[in-house]
């Protein structure tokens, strides 16, 4: 049995919905929400495997809260709104599934054969978050100012930076708007390039999957990362939605190894660990590249990168979703050459065949 929270401001909204989720099968309502501030701490409450998200809301928009739950407590959330022009934005913003509000005229019975569409075709990515579900939290959270949950990478990964030429390795980090862009990007990409690190802010359960559809589209054998897998040219790794991506020495391989530690910069994964494990293995060897996302996650570590000698890139504001991570690096000082999206895959190549540096 999936559990659902259902957030809208709409009293009677809410009663349809929850009429309608628990006659599914394998579905049930534990709770409701007329905002984003009750939403907070009923999530807290009750831990639910899906959330239900309005639009249109009081004192905070849906997707305000939305991309607020993914940055501090990301779980799978359907958007249920009339506002069905945002249907492909919210996906950028994390969502895993859009159902348009029923429109005038149609039945009820037609509204809830689409809801039940859509929840049972979520069933196999809930069955992973629920195995990867993290516990209650036990801190108050807060999901308009969350500046007091920044940790350092310092706490998680001290810097080593690396004085020494080693393996060319490729670091990317994106997030809001990075699914997409991703795919964008590696299917330009052939399968003799070093190899490739990405940290994508995803939610639990879901990171495989994107993996895989990474590799079905491109020529790069893509995998979510496991520990101590062995880098090989041709080859990318997703860090897994629960875990931070990190890699070593050992003797003259370069293996993966993921951490299990509190989130660095309000993400797990973080930019900033991987960057910083990057910089540690192989210094000035790497190339860094910052895509869409929103806040300054991997800043601190990029910065570190390009005072060692990497070769670091930003992806520019014209085709970001959210100018928010490129911007904050450039701004640090962190970046070389700013590009835009469709530009991004030729400088990797270029890089690897050591035209940039």
């Amino acid at each position: 049995m999936y559990t659902v929270l259902v957030i809208d401001d709409s009293a009677s909204m809410r009663r349809v919905l929850k009429d309608l989720i628990n006659s599914i099968d394998e579905f049930e309502v534990i709770g409701v929400a007329n905002d984003a501030y009750e939403a907070r701490e009923k999530i807290k409450e009750f831990e639910p495997d899906l959330v239900t998200i309005d639009i249109n809301m009081p004192k905070m928009d849906g997707v305000t809260f939305l991309r607020n739950l993914m940055r501090l407590h990301p779980m799978p959330a359907v958007v249920i709104s009339g506002e069905s022009v945002r249907g492909n934005d919210i996906f950028d913003d994390g969502a895993v599934g859009f159902i348009p509000k029923p429109e005038t005229g149609e039945s009820m019975d037609s509204f809830s054969e689409r809801i039940k569409d859509t929840l049972l075709s979520l069933t196999f990515l809930l069955k992973r978050y629920t195995l990867k579900k993290p516990k209650p939290l036990k801190a108050v959270v807060s999901y308009h100012n969350n500046t007091d949950y920044k940790v350092h990478p310092d706490e998680v990964i001290p810097l080593r930076a690396s004085k020494f030429p080693g393996t060319k390795v490729i670091a990317i980090g994106s997030s809001t708007g990075g699914v997409e862009s991703l795919l964008r990007v590696f299917k330009r990409l052939p399968n003799d390039l070093p190899p490739i690190l990405i940290t994508q802010h995803i939610p639990y359960g879901f990171s495989n999957s994107f993996a895989q559809r990474l590799n079905d589209n491109s020529d790069v054998d893509v995998c979510e990362a496991k520990d101590a897998m062995v880098l090989e040219r041709g080859h990318a790794y997703l860090a897994p939605g629960n875990m931070h991506l990190t890699i070593e020495k050992y003797g003259n391989e370069l293996r993966t190894k993921l951490l299990d530690t509190k989130k660095v910069s309000q993400h797990k994964p973080s930019v900033d660990v991987l960057f910083r494990s990057i910089n540690n293995s192989v210094g000035g060897s790497a190339m860094a590249v910052m895509m869409t996302g929103m806040g300054d996650d991997g800043t601190i570590a990029m910065k570190e990168l390009f005072d060692n000698g990497a070769y670091t890139i930003a992806q520019n504001e014209e085709s970001c979703v959210v100018f928010g991570m490129p911007m904050k690096a450039i701004q640090a000082g962190a970046v070389k050459d700013i590009v835009h999206l469709d530009e991004i895959a030729s400088y990797i190549i270029d890089f690897s065949r050591g035209k940039r540096k």
